[in-house]
């Protein structure tokens, strides 16, 4: 850390020094002699004092752990014997006697020679690190500092670089993207290597336990993911008749009708719904809407239970309401005023003006904040394990108890899993399963918007 701390003082202290520079080669002061400002100047020094070192920092300490790991382990005699989920077990072993957390005399003897020989080796490659980063930085204060002149074009640069930096950033997030999407396939390549594709996909019975001994029941598993998605789509969809109507006709309201003042208040409060913690809800759920259902069940002589999808979606939807309000009371709020101005000297009234010009003029961001609220509620795991249960039913009574695809997910991935089992395979399957049939409603909603959304110039 402290490595870190010293190369931003060098790169702040290069700023500084960059940006006097220009101020002293101009003796009157006239900044219109100068090919860029004095900040661009700066910020040029700090960028190269700044990158090359952190880019070496953490070229070496890849390096110097990896090094350093190899050297220890080395003094361990029969490490080559131990496997290889065991030697990261006896490294971390070793790294926590030299960190002085463990009782180091209860420890083997090796294990503490190499625990001191750990300590050692790391404060040769911090200070090594160190003094390398500082020479470095130093070197090319030092070196930019020369090619600072009144024609120096610091100002392009600088926009080159950040223009580089975003590129970068957009790199990084399509290949996060397409890394996860890849591990989620040859995971679930894996799993379909082991349990038929069509018997995944088509298959209506849901028992991913695998049994220990053939005699026992349901020793061979079942994984058809009907049910599981069926859970799902039932839950959100109930969610959504919740959420979508309240939160959008709350954004209308607050948008175009309500007063200031009233609006100050409201927005607030309904935005609170999203800074409570899923776990809440859940208790929510659990102590208070499904015992109420269940009663209000009893009472016109239905027979609910306590854990159902109508309970966790009712809950859920009171939890997603503020993506969609907050979100489509900005979009309509961004709508040019000219447009409503000329609606209503026109002579279209407030409602009309709302649904034929406002409405379809935002129907993107609506969409967009709608498919937000989508994702959350497919995603959410612990209101559906209180409120709905666990039980994988292929069902579309909204009574009775369900489960869905991060439920199953969790299950399957808790606790001590070996990942050659198809029981924990199957929750890649999943994962790749709701990622594909996602992506598939989004794009049915983007044609949708392009279709009946109003362009305007």
């Amino acid at each position: 850390m402290y490595i870190i701390l010293a190369i931003l003082v060098c790169a702040f202290y290069g700023f500084y020094i960059g940006k006097k520079k220009p101020l002293r080669l101009i003796q009157n002061k006239d900044l219109t002699k100068l090919n860029s400002s004095p900040n661009y100047h700066g910020y040029y020094v700090f960028l190269w004092c700044l990158i090359p070192a952190i880019i070496t920092f953490l070229t070496l300490n890849f390096f110097s752990n990896f090094l350093i790991k190899q050297i220890v382990l080395d003094l361990v005699p029969e490490i080559e014997s131990i496997a290889k989920t065991n030697i990261e077990f006896v490294y971390n072993q070793i790294k926590t006697i030299a960190s002085g957390t463990a009782d180091a005399f209860s420890a083997d003897e090796k294990l503490i020679v190499a625990a001191e020989k750990y300590n050692e080796l790391i404060s040769i490659s911090n200070a090594s690190i160190f003094v390398i980063c500082i020479c470095l930085s130093s070197f090319l204060l030092i070196f930019i500092k020369k090619k600072i002149n009144l024609e120096f074009p610091a100002r392009k640069k600088v926009e080159k670089f950040i223009k580089l930096f975003l590129l970068i950033c957009s790199i990084v997030a399509i290949l996060t993207t397409v890394g996860i999407v890849l591990s989620l396939f040859f995971e679930s390549l894996k799993f379909f290597k082991q349990i038929y594709f069509f018997d995944f996909i088509f298959g209506t019975h849901w028992s991913p336990q695998i049994a220990i001994r053939e005699d026992q029941v349901g020793s061979s598993g079942a994984f058809g993911s009907i049910p599981v998605l069926a859970g799902t789509f039932l839950i959100t969809l109930i969610a959504m008749f919740i959420a979508v109507p309240i939160g959008l006709f709350s954004a209308i309201y607050l948008s175009d009708y309500a007063h200031k003042k009233v609006r100050s208040i409201l927005k607030p409060l309904i935005e609170v719904l999203a800074g409570i913690p899923t776990i809440v809800y859940g208790f929510f759920a659990a102590l208070t809407v499904g015992p109420f259902i269940r009663m209000a069940g009893e009472s016109i002589g239905l027979d609910i239970v306590s854990e159902s999808a109508l309970c966790a979606g009712l809950v859920m939807g009171i939890m997603i309401i503020p993506f969609i309000s907050s979100l489509s009371d900005d979009i309509i709020l961004a709508v040019p005023q000219r447009l409503k101005d000329g609606s209503y000297a026109l002579g279209a009234t407030k409602s009309e003006t709302m649904i034929k010009i406002i409405l379809p003029a935002a129907l993107p961001g609506i969409v967009g904040s709608i498919l937000l609220a989508v994702s959350r509620a497919i995603g959410e795991t612990m209101i559906v394990v209180m409120a709905a249960g666990m039980s994988a039913r292929l069902t579309a009574n909204p009574f009775e108890a369900v489960t869905t695809v991060t439920v199953q997910i969790v299950t399957l991935l808790t606790g001590d899993q070996e990942f050659d089992n198809p029981k924990t395979l199957a929750a890649f399957a999943l994962g790749l399963e709701l990622f594909i049939l996602t992506l598939f409603l989004n794009l049915i909603a983007l044609r949708i918007v392009q279709k009946y959304r109003e362009k305007y110039e």
